[in-house]
């Protein structure tokens, strides 16, 4: 049987009842089963009648016993012989007492942040008087703030009042790894210009460039490589424009300009409406490494490039990394390998008679990436093999097309 004796509101720890003993009972933690711990330790009747007068105490208390919950993981008991341990030099001793003990002691410092902790006096190792400001509601965010300023010190990065404004609009003030959203009524009004004018800059520097489809990684993929483009240029224009500006503050600013043009991609079909560039009445097959095949025929809805990069998405995979193009009429197609950055243009050469096999003659082209492919497959939908001319240098000695390959891998 356990019965409330006293508590306060969200999580803090309260006092029970529990067999006719006074106990303090905390959550903490989760259990292999993602449920949430309890706790429960014994206290005494002066234990309680501090944390019933002193939220701080009581603050500090329940900051100091959860490093203790951590401890016991997902099953293991808690250490009460430690737990009780903490009750008289936290709620009993002189306030120069309670710091002492917090400074050999580990403590939970984001939840007294979150309940109004002085933060300079947290600093000073004061902890005592820091809670002089404590609530008894929660602010998570304070607590996520602090933690986020505390790792930058950390990597010794200084933010101004501009930067912080720049890392509150994109949302990534706390946690630099979510994906940037534009939020203006984060940030001061006083500094909201200053954040537009650097977001004016990076956008500027992203006209005329995009990022575009990656079907090599599936469906919904984008191009590492125009990220890459993307986020230079934004880079350097904002450093230019606006020198002074913390690397946190340049790189959020990179991360919601590609963001949003990776968004913009995901939901486009790649490369379709190049049907005016088709050959009239050419039927194209498509295979990949598995030996799966797809026709495609003028008139079949998409373009014959969106569909062979749709046919890819759908169909690649870590062991499915060779792709076919083949105009079987004409006897030519195009060979893509995703795993080596290279293709083959293969021609027909003497068609097969009297049961002898057909003679193709094959040449290899490096390939830097997917725009490469997209402009090779383009190329060859318009023209065939003969369109492929000026995407060379075009390799027909296998040998020296191996040693051009292991340069360039070198030299990456």
């Amino acid at each position: 049987m356990r019965d409330i004796v006293f508590g306060r509101s969200g999580w803090i720890p309260s006092v029970v009842r529990q067999d006719g003993e006074l106990r303090l009972l905390l959550g903490a933690g989760a259990d292999v089963t993602h449920a949430p711990r309890t706790f429960t330790f014994p206290v005494r009747e002066a234990h309680l009648a501090v944390m019933r007068e002193d939220l701080g105490r009581h603050l500090l208390l329940w900051s100091a016993v959860l490093p203790l919950c951590d401890a016991a993981g997902t099953r293991g008991p808690l250490d009460e012989d430690a737990a009780v341990a903490l009750l008289d030099p936290i709620l009993l001793a002189p306030p120069a007492e309670v710091d002492t003990l917090f400074r050999r002691v580990p403590w939970a410092r984001g939840t007294l942040v979150a309940h109004g902790a002085d933060l300079a006096l947290l600093d000073e190792g004061r902890v005592h008087a820091a809670m002089r400001t404590a609530t008894e509601t929660s602010d998570r965010k304070r607590a996520a703030d602090d933690a986020a300023q505390r790792r930058r010190a950390a990597r010794g990065v200084a933010l101004g009042p501009r930067d912080a404004a720049i890392l509150r609009y994109t949302g990534q003030y706390a946690h630099g790894a979510t994906i940037p959203k534009r939020l203006p009524d984060a940030v001061d009004p006083a500094l909201l210009p200053q954040v537009m004018r650097v977001l004016a800059t990076a956008e500027q520097a992203c006209a005329g460039l995009g990022i575009g489809r990656d079907p090599r990684r599936g469906r919904r993929a984008t191009d590492k490589q125009d990220w890459k483009r993307m986020e230079a240029a934004v880079g350097a224009a904002v450093r230019g424009a606006h020198p002074g500006l913390a690397d946190d503050a340049v790189r959020t600013v990179g991360f919601l300009m590609c963001s949003e043009a990776s968004d913009r991609a995901r939901d486009t079909l790649l490369d379709d409406g190049d049907a005016t560039g088709e050959r009239a009445g050419t039927v194209l097959s498509f295979t990949d490494d598995k030996e799966v095949e797809k026709v495609w025929r003028p008139g079949s809805g998409l373009s014959a490039t969106a569909a062979f990069w749709e046919f890819v998405a759908e169909r690649s995979a870590s062991g499915n990394q060779v792709f076919t193009i083949e105009d079987e009429e004409r006897g030519e197609g195009i060979q893509v390998h995703f795993y080596a950055d290279s293709a083959a243009r293969i021609t027909t050469v003497r068609e097969g008679t009297d049961g002898s096999e057909p003679e193709y003659g094959v040449e290899y082209v490096l390939v830097d990436g997917m725009s490469g492919y997209r402009n090779l497959v383009a190329a060859f939908v318009r023209g065939g093999c003969a369109g492929l001319d000026g995407l060379g240098p075009w390799i027909s000695d296998n040998a020296e097309f191996e040693q051009a390959r292991r340069r360039r891998d070198a030299a990456r």
